[in-house]
C-alpha cells in the first residue's frame, strides 16, 4: 500500500506572511527587545602620506566624539544619550534605537603624526585624515 498525502500548493506561499518576525541575533534582552550594541562600521585607506578613516556614526553628535591617537594606536569612541521626551498621555511601545557608548580601536602599520591629523564629522560619518610620522633617519657620527 502506498501512502498518499494531499498538499495545498498555497501553503507554502501563505506560510511566512502571517507570522511574527523573530529575532535571531545573539544579543541581550531588554524587556523582550534586542539591546546589543551596534557595531562601528569603518573603512581604513593608506596612500604614501598617511591613512584615511571612515567611520560610521548615524545620529552621533560630533561633541559626543572621541578620537584618541597613541603612536600608530586609534582609538574612536562616541556615546548617544537616551532622551527622554514622553508627553503626557503618552506610553512607549516600543524603542528600537541603541542609546549608550560604542567604541573601536586598530593599529596601522606606522606612527601617526598627533600635530597634522584632522577629522570632519559629517551626515554621520567621521572621517579622519592620519599623516604618517616621518621615520627618523639614521645618523653616523664621526669619531674625532
Amino acid at each position: 500500500m502506498s501512502n498518499i498525502t494531499r498538499r495545498d500548493p498555497l501553503d507554502d506561499f501563505f506560510r511566512g506572511f502571517f507570522v511574527r518576525p523573530v529575532d535571531i541575533g545573539g544579543g541581550t534582552s531588554v524587556a523582550g527587545l534586542n539591546a546589543e550594541a551596534p557595531q562601528m562600521r569603518v573603512d581604513v585607506k593608506e596612500n604614501a602620506e598617511g591613512y584615511e578613516v571612515h567611520a560610521e556614526l548615524p545620529g552621533m553628535k560630533k561633541e559626543d566624539i572621541h578620537v584618541h591617537i597613541d603612536g600608530p594606536v586609534v582609538s574612536i569612541s562616541a556615546e548617544r544619550k537616551q532622551e527622554k521626551e514622553v508627553k503626557e498621555g503618552e506610553r512607549v511601545l516600543r524603542t528600537e534605537r541603541y542609546f549608550g557608548k560604542v567604541s573601536r580601536s586598530f593599529q596601522l602599520g606606522q606612527d601617526i603624526d598627533e600635530a597634522k591629523a584632522a577629522a570632519k564629522f559629517n551626515d554621520g560619518v567621521l572621517e579622519l585624515t592620519l599623516p604618517k610620522k616621518a621615520e627618523a633617519q639614521a645618523k653616523r657620527l664621526n669619531i674625532d
